[in-house]
Parts: C-alpha cells; structure tokens; sequence
C-alpha cells in the first residue's frame, strides 16, 4: 500500500443524529471526531477537497423509502465529494491521484476503488466535476435530451434557472438551439445573472407577482418544454402555457421538500389532454451512458467559456451544515460546494 506522510489522526464527519420535521435545523446534525479510516483491499484513503450539497439530500434525512437509503442516524452522511488519494491499496490509484465518489460530508474516507472515477484538475477545475462538469451536468444534459425530447428550434422554460441544474439546462437549451429560454429566479439579482451572464432570452422573479401571470408575459408563444426544479405553482404555470405536443422532464420539486403535509397537486393536469403532452420524472442515475456523449459535447464548452458557471463555495467542513440550509433557503447561485 503507497501512502502519503504526515496523515492525522483525527477525521472529522457530519452525521444525522435527529430526523428533521419540516425544515431542518442545525440541532438535527453533529460535527463527530472519529479515527481517519485504513484503505482495505481494493480501496482508496481520499482527502475530501470539495463537498456537495445538493437538495435531494433533504430527502434522505427522512425514514420514507425513496430512490435513495435515507441516512442513517448517527453514521457518516454520504454525497458527491471530490478529493486526493493520500494512500491506495487498489491497482489503477496513485498517491496524488484526484477522485470523484459519493462518500462526502467528511474530511477522510475509504473508497472501493470501483466506486472512485480518477479526474483531470488541469483539464478543468477539480469543483467542476461536481458541478458544470458532474452530476449537476449530467442531470440537466440527460433531463433536457432525454425526459424532455428536446429539439432544436423549442421554447424552453427553467425554473429555479439560476441554481446549479437550472442555469445549465437553460445555457445547453440555448447552445442546442432553442428558439427562447426563459428562467425563473428568487431574487432579481439572480434575474440579473440569468439575463446578462447566462444568456437567457427572458427572466422574472416569483416572488414578485404570480408565476402564471409573469411566464405568460415572458413566453406570448407558449412553452415546448418545462425543465421543472420547483414544483407548486410553477407546475401549474407551465401547464397553462404548455403547447400542442409540449413536455414537461420533472428533475425536483424544492418548494415541497420541507412541508409537513402533502402539497396539493396541480389544478390544471387536464392541460396534458388538451395538448397531447408528456410529463416525465428523471434521476441522472439512469442516464450514466450519456456520460461520455455528455463530457465530449459540453466539456469543449465549459473550457472555451461559451457556457457559463458559478460556484458558491464555503469554507470549512464545519460550515457544511449551514451551507446545506442555505442551498435549501436559495442563498447560492450556481453549485453550492464546501471546500474543506
């Protein structure tokens, strides 16, 4: 086993210790010291240097089954990490390698070396194989061709447009050849960055005046496509203004994510009758072949700085919980990470 000096003895990690009831609090997590892990066979010792905090996350804190476990109480919480291998008892790892995996939410860990994916920092930076470049990537690439069929020439609608997902589904719909992206956003400094930064061709702010009226006036011509991060009445906008054959990719739903009872479902459903439509749920998960066809075509695109991104970072592993409330309150534009 090859391995770099001077590793501490100490490993800090962030475990559920109480099931959140509706929006989480800081009391529902603890900052736990536990030893810094051996690498068994065929695993590797990463150092975490970027952590991800993402809103599916908020799903797992609860007892429900779901597409994912639900967290454990008091055992390390798991997400997308990137990070060094500092020591490697797998063949294919080096010492100095840089890795993705899905074990976050800690300073150290032991990764099955067929759970680690080896990334290049100099190709692009290491963030942005969590983001622009990652999952994030991946879910509005796969959501926008595949939930959504999207087509050259269609009129797209994002909301929750200036989050990690949401601003790149709008900036790929445009570089493929939407006819107009319209975003929504929580504030109008987003709206701001949607318009002059992203290239969106029309933005607004929900809280500003209802949903339905505003994407009405953004889109006269009705929508092709609904990339839907929000749910409620964003749902219900999009119907209204579906067109004949529109389709509607269901990626999240993050104004429910904190009720403590069951949102009521949309009003208008019957607007999928009337235009033949198609509403589709996704997880990036199922998509993982398109990774390649993902990488080769918006890599070229991320390095030549035709499609934009931004990273809300914080600092420190012991900031990682109010950085997971503040993805979920909208205080990120772009991916929300933690540099450990």
């Amino acid at each position: 086993m090859s391995n770099s000096p001077h590793l501490p003895a100490v490993n800090r990690e962030w475990q559920l210790v109480k099931r959140p009831v509706g929006w989480p609090t800081p009391e529902d997590f603890a900052l736990v010291e536990a030893p810094v892990p051996v690498p068994g066979e065929g695993q590797v010792l990463v150092r975490n240097i970027y952590l991800s905090v993402d809103p599916y996350m908020r799903g797992r804190m609860n007892a429900a089954k779901s597409y994912a476990a639900p967290y454990e109480l008091g055992e390390a919480m798991r997400g997308g990490a990137v990070g060094e291998v500092v020591a490697s008892n797998a063949e294919g790892f080096n010492v100095g390698d840089h890795v993705v995996h899905d074990l976050g939410w800690r300073e150290y860990t032991a990764v099955d070396a067929r759970d680690a994916v080896t990334v290049n920092g100099e190709i692009a930076p290491l963030s942005t194989y969590l983001g622009v470049l990652g999952m994030t990537g991946l879910t509005a690439y796969a959501g926008l061709l595949r939930a959504a069929s999207f087509q050259e020439g269609d009129i797209v609608f994002v909301s929750g447009a200036a989050g990690a997902v949401g601003s790149e589904a709008g900036q790929l719909a445009k570089l493929m050849g939407a006819s107009r992206v319209i975003g929504s956003a929580g504030s109008d400094d987003k709206v701001k960055v949607l318009l002059d930064e992203y290239g969106f061709d029309a933005a607004f702010n929900y809280k500003k005046a209802p949903v339905g009226e505003q994407l009405r006036e953004a889109a006269p011509d009705g929508i092709d496509v609904y990339f839907d991060n929000v749910g409620g009445d964003h749902l219900d906008a999009a119907l209204g203004s579906l067109n004949l054959h529109g389709r509607i990719a269901i990626c999240g739903m993050i104004s429910t994510y904190n009720n403590t009872e069951p949102a009521p479902g949309p009003v208008n459903l019957f607007r999928l009758i009337q235009t033949r439509g198609r509403m589709q749920g996704f997880l990036f998960r199922d998509h993982c072949d398109m990774q390649p066809l993902f990488v080769d075509q918006v890599g070229p695109w991320v390095a030549s700085g035709a499609l934009k991104y931004r990273e809300t970072v914080v600092d420190g592993i012991q900031n990682m919980v109010e950085a997971f409330l503040g993805m979920l309150r909208g205080e990120n534009i772009g991916k929300m990470l933690v540099k450990s």
